[in-house]
């Protein structure tokens, strides 16, 4: 008999306490472990460092601290957990800002709930997930912005990028590149030394918003 899984651990940092409780029931339906929350920015962070979710589900508009500087030091801290913005805001600053500081994914609070389930599953597996109206941003972000320099990446590790980029995991990378783990890995450690980026996700962020992968 296969080895179940075990549920994905979610913490939600939302300001508003019916918001809440509609995510904590949307996200134990589906088999998720909601293992802590905050109203605020700043108890946030210390929820996190003791309660340890593999997924944080991050409101922009959070008192005491910003959502986009918590995803920022949530995704500096050791073995944190990767974020998922679930927001009203939807203008062009706050997604790219956000995806800059680190998220691994980006969902308007009025899209369908499917969407965040989505998003919280890619982030467990490091993978990156817009909802459509912020894809459209981060895609039109990268045409006005797109960089003169040619890319610093080699043909393999911009395919490795765009793999990341679309929500595939290092597994799943090797598996369908017909490579070792350990190879993908040391493609994705160079990747990011030479994109200036903390992780997958920053490293996936900068080289769409840059124009080195579509």
């Amino acid at each position: 008999m296969a080895e179940m899984s075990a549920p994905i651990r979610v913490m939600i940092v939302e300001d508003h306490a019916l918001v809440r409780t509609g995510l904590r029931t949307a996200l134990r339906a589906v088999g998720f472990e909601v293992v802590g929350e905050a109203a605020d920015g700043i108890s946030a962070e210390e929820v996190a460092r003791r309660v340890e979710p593999a997924v944080a589900v991050v409101d922009l508009g959070l008192p005491g601290r910003d959502g986009i500087e918590l995803v920022r030091r949530l995704s500096a801290l050791g073995g944190g957990p990767q974020c998922v913005v679930l927001t009203t805001r939807t203008d062009d600053d706050s997604i790219m800002h956000a995806m800059e500081a680190g998220a691994f994914g980006y969902c308007s609070k009025s899209s369908a709930e499917d969407g965040l389930i989505d998003a919280v599953r890619a982030a467990a597996r490091h993978g990156l997930y817009l909802d459509p109206e912020a894809a459209i941003v981060v895609r039109r972000r990268a045409l006005k912005q797109r960089e003169p320099m040619p890319s610093p990446l080699t043909g393999r590790e911009t395919e490795i990028l765009s793999a990341i980029a679309e929500g595939s995991g290092n597994s799943d990378i090797a598996s369908d590149l017909h490579i070792s783990l350990a190879t993908v890995k040391t493609y994705v450690a160079e990747i990011s030394r030479k994109l200036g980026a903390t992780d997958r996700a920053h490293a996936a962020a900068i080289g769409v918003r840059r124009g080195f992968i579509a």
